[in-house]
């Protein structure tokens, strides 16, 4: 084989090795692209994903921020209802209070003729012992019982929204002339409110008259000093609630 021959041959091999070379780079740079575009797609769903959460997250924020508005605004307006009651409770327990220091001073003079002030869950009692109001057994009105009751029907003047209960109380003992303890108890509650309507012109719309007899005891009724504290008049006196209850119904609105 001349040398030109041997050089065409090397020359010939030298292309085709070439070639080959050439042809497995191009394969290899094809997979990585190939390889790539996949990465590229994975990326481009993650990232589709990962905003989608995004968004959700932000409506989710959303919500959560107005309900949080929503409760807040709800605690202000109960917190400022809360406030608003106390006010009117407050202002409720010093009229309470007024009107039994009122009472008190009107009634000084009989404070130790059996009659008592006190106030119990915003409601003012003025108690007052059968010996000072009547004769024994009897529902007729005595002397220092109706100056009593004119001393207590100038407050009640002064003041047209209480309500006013008169509740008439006996021990166990049977008196002669009346048919039972009760019967005597409701008279006695009458007596009061006749008196106080006719000649001390409390209005008779604020008045409610009751006998419970013998059946609402505060003292023993085996000795004769718990039969005494028994036998009494009960006057209760209801501030206004109604003005209370207002300021309630005003608060949950």
């Amino acid at each position: 084989m001349t040398n030109k021959s041997t050089i065409f041959f090397l020359l010939l091999g030298a292309v085709i090795l070439s070639s080959c070379g050439a042809g497995k780079k191009l394969d290899n740079a094809n997979a990585q692209i190939a390889d790539l575009q996949t990465q590229n797609s994975q990326l481009t769903n993650t990232t589709s994903d990962l905003k989608k959460q995004v968004s959700d997250l932000s409506t989710q924020n959303k919500t959560v921020t107005d309900q949080f508005n929503s409760y807040k605004t709800e605690c202000q307006k109960n917190e400022q209802d809360l406030k608003d009651l106390n006010q009117a409770l407050n202002e409720f327990t010093q009229n309470v209070m007024a009107l039994q220091s009122k009472i008190d001073s009107a009634e000084a003079e009989f404070n130790d003729k059996g009659l008592e002030v006190h106030s119990e869950n915003g409601v003012v009692y003025v108690d007052m012992k059968d010996n000072l109001l009547y004769k024994s057994g009897s529902a007729k009105l005595s002397e220092d019982g109706k100056k009593a009751l004119a001393n207590l029907a100038s407050v009640l003047n002064e003041m047209p929204k209480l309500k006013v209960i008169v509740v008439g109380n006996t021990d166990t003992m049977h008196v002669k002339g009346v048919a039972d303890n009760w019967s005597l108890s409701t008279e006695r509650a009458n007596g009061v409110v006749r008196t106080l309507v006719r000649d001390y012109q409390v209005d008779p719309s604020r008045l409610t008259a009751a006998g419970q007899g013998k059946f609402q005891p505060i003292a023993d009724n085996s000795t004769e000093e718990g039969r005494a504290k028994n036998r009494r008049t009960e006057i209760v006196l209801n501030p206004d609630w109604d003005r209370l209850w207002e300021s309630v119904k005003k608060g949950n609105k």
